[in-house]
């Protein structure tokens, strides 16, 4: 009996850009909790009773739901005074409002205007996949990740970590012990040893043949790979 009135609740907030089947059906259950809840003894119209119960559930699903990056509940309806006031003043002015303007007419400091703008851009996201107009780098078409994002040299190298550690167990005792003088103390290998009991040249030998290992076992991996 009462579907009329959850789609004129859900007509308020078309042009959100979300489904209006799944505004309507959140408003459902909005009425559902005002059926619930509704006492024939207060002598109040249904109608009246549960259009609030409808817009609240709806604007809570736009609240909890739909934005792109989670950002404080004060944000978030900071961003819906902040829509408000632009298109105040948008209409009054015919132009856009500065962030001075929004501020008098919001009575709140500039940051938070600024703070409000940069909050909104979490609502909506893109795909790196994006298309963009304009020639891609090579000449191809453009997409959005070609242009944002830099390549981390530091995940290469936990990569690397996590594929010499297995590597660096099965080396022996000793030989770990000249890797941890030779790259961690940065002893020289006359130091090495003579700590080992042994000449420069065999600890230079010994060295070559540790990083010759683990250099075929980090090939072998990446090749499996």
């Amino acid at each position: 009996m009462n579907v009329s009135l959850v789609r004129f609740a859900a007509g308020r907030f078309r042009g959100r850009g979300d489904d209006m089947e799944d505004i309507v059906q959140t408003g459902m259950i909005g009425l559902i909790k005002a059926i619930d809840r509704f006492e024939l003894s207060r002598e109040v119209e249904f109608t009246s009773f549960a259009l609030p119960y409808i817009v609240g559930e709806i604007k809570r699903f736009f609240r909890d739901t739909t934005w792109a990056v989670h950002v404080p509940r004060r944000l978030q309806e900071l961003r819906v005074e902040l829509a408000k006031a632009r298109e105040e003043l948008a209409s009054r002015l015919d132009r856009e409002p500065t962030v001075t303007e929004l501020a008098t007419l919001m009575n709140i400091s500039e940051k938070e205007v600024v703070e409000g703008q940069i909050a909104a851009n979490g609502y909506n996201s893109s795909s790196l996949d994006a298309a963009l107009t304009g020639d891609g780098p090579e000449g191809g078409e453009a997409v959005l990740a070609d242009f944002i994002g830099v390549e981390e040299d530091g995940l290469r190298l936990v990569e690397d970590f996590h594929s010499l550690a297995p590597l660096m167990a099965e080396l022996s005792e000793r030989d770990r012990q000249i890797l941890h003088m030779r790259f961690v103390e940065e002893a020289t290998q006359a130091e090495i040893g003579e700590r080992l009991g042994c000449s420069q040249m065999h600890v230079s030998r010994l060295i070559k043949r540790i990083i010759t290992r683990l250099r075929e076992g980090m090939l072998g991996e990446l090749g499996c790979a």
